[in-house]
């Protein structure tokens, strides 16, 4: 994971710096939008002094992308101010656009304080299982087995996963712990460049949790549309942090989740949003 986050050089050009990089093997053969998304934040971090930390990104996911081909990142430098920078970064491949990216940056500083208290009565990590121990029912010959088994992020729901069937009641939000396997070294941007990735994983659940649908039902399709991210403080992603999420709406054949992830120790260190496409087959399966 860290390897595909560091991408190649940049070429000044004009009006935009290029990056290049490659992408993690998916069993689908489609880019998995955290990487690119987190790519795009690292592309646009290049482009400013490491002490300006991004604090909020909006992107657009426009075309699926194919993790067998590399893609190029694209950077705009579209402002500089005292305290704030503003980049537009947008990925291609074969020249199209496959996501596109605004985020903004801050230099450090005091302010007002405050923040949404971390829900109580939640199992610790250690008391809960790998989300992904699930392989053991699927085909070893199955893609899902080695990207389960090899996936760089251990997840642990406080209540059972969604993958194979939905267990327990149908209801619009979960929480679950996750954080990098190994451990990461101690930049503080690759770890707001890696919390972005990291954002993508199962903050679609709730739409899901909330209608009884697990992730193996036939026929469902699920895309990310939009992703919106606010850093609000510094958190190594190597230890255990808590992803609370709620789903407040669905209809039209879209669903909208959010999400906040705290430290173990009830710190607030980022709040996530994403709207997706799901389609849920009838029973004809159309």
């Amino acid at each position: 994971m860290i390897d595909v986050l560091d991408l190649a050089g940049s070429e000044a050009r004009t009006t935009e710096d290029i990056f290049t990089g490659h992408s993690l093997p998916m069993p689908h053969g489609r880019i998995f939008g955290g990487q690119v998304l987190a790519q795009s934040v690292v592309a646009a971090q290049r482009t400013l002094d490491p002490g300006r930390a991004v604090h909020s990104m909006h992107g657009y996911f426009l075309r699926p992308g194919d993790a067998a081909q590399g893609l190029t990142l694209a950077v705009d430098r579209i402002h500089d101010g005292r305290s704030f920078s503003t980049r537009r970064a947008q990925a291609y491949q074969d020249g199209h656009p496959i996501f596109s990216m605004i985020a903004s940056f801050q230099d450090p500083g005091p302010g007002l304080e405050h923040q949404e208290e971390m829900p109580s009565d939640i199992t610790p990590p250690e008391d809960l299982p790998d989300a992904f121990a699930l392989v053991r029912e699927l085909n070893p010959a199955d893609g899902r087995h080695r990207f389960f088994t090899e996936h760089p992020i251990e997840t642990r729901y406080v209540d059972a996963p969604i993958h194979l069937r939905v267990d327990g009641a149908h209801v619009p939000h979960q929480a679950l712990w996750f954080r990098v396997r190994s451990a990461m070294p101690d930049d503080a941007w690759l770890h707001r460049a890696t919390l972005a990735f990291m954002s993508d994983l199962t903050i679609q659940d709730s739409v899901l949790r909330a209608h009884g649908v697990p992730w193996a039902t036939p026929g469902l399709k699920v895309a990310s549309l939009d992703h919106a991210m606010w850093w609000h403080r510094d958190a190594r992603v190597d230890d255990w942090l808590l992803y609370a999420q709620e789903s407040p709406s669905a209809r039209g054949g879209r669903g909208l989740s959010t999400g906040r992830i705290y430290t173990r120790d009830g710190l607030l260190v980022a709040t996530v949003a994403q709207e997706l496409m799901v389609r849920v087959p009838d029973a004809d399966g159309h």
